[in-house]
């Protein structure tokens, strides 16, 4: 149903900024996810829930920076492109198209700076998590949440790959 084509992993590592919190764990995105249907939100749907990343929304990204404190996050690109942040106001930008899937541990600010009119997105998280807060960056608010993020289990499964797969490698082997 899925797989990843030529060096299409991408990990990056951000910082605690003392307003957004960011992880340990790194942000992993598969460029160019091949799916087996036409319709890639029902499939991203389809693949995120069959892996225990049961989906919760078709939508954009916030075009503010917002991270989640008690829950990680998969997206995945179903149509259009986008330029996001990733990191928090002190990250990076990264252009994301359709297929792309990101995941983002607990703690990552992201936000759209630009994306085409078509942009659709799926978002999902791990079994246990689907109750996610949105956190805005700020320093007085920042000590709660990174208590409330070390509280975050690790998922068991990958989001596109289930019981392996590059978060399998990366989160759970450190």
């Amino acid at each position: 149903m899925n797989n990843l084509t030529g060096n299409s992993l991408i990990q990056l590592f951000f910082e605690d900024d003392g307003q957004t919190p960011n992880s340990r764990l790194p942000v992993l995105i598969y460029k160019n996810v091949g799916l087996d249907s036409a319709d890639k939100a029902s499939a991203f749907e389809a693949l995120f829930s069959a892996n225990h990343w049961p989906a919760q929304w078709r939508a954009q990204v916030f075009d503010y920076h917002h991270y989640h404190s008690n829950s990680h996050e998969v997206l995945g690109i179903a149509k259009g492109r986008a330029r996001l942040k990733l990191g928090g106001p002190n990250g990076t930008e990264h252009e994301v198209g359709e297929s792309d899937v990101l995941i983002l541990p607990a703690g990552t600010g992201h936000c759209s700076l630009q994306q085409s009119a078509d942009f659709l997105v799926v978002g999902a998280y791990p079994v246990g998590q689907e109750d996610y807060d949105i956190q805005r960056p700020d320093p007085d608010t920042h000590d709660a949440s990174i208590v409330r993020i070390s509280k975050v289990a690790c998922p068991v499964t990958d989001p596109v790959y289930g019981g392996t797969g590059p978060l399998v490698e990366t989160w759970l082997a450190g």
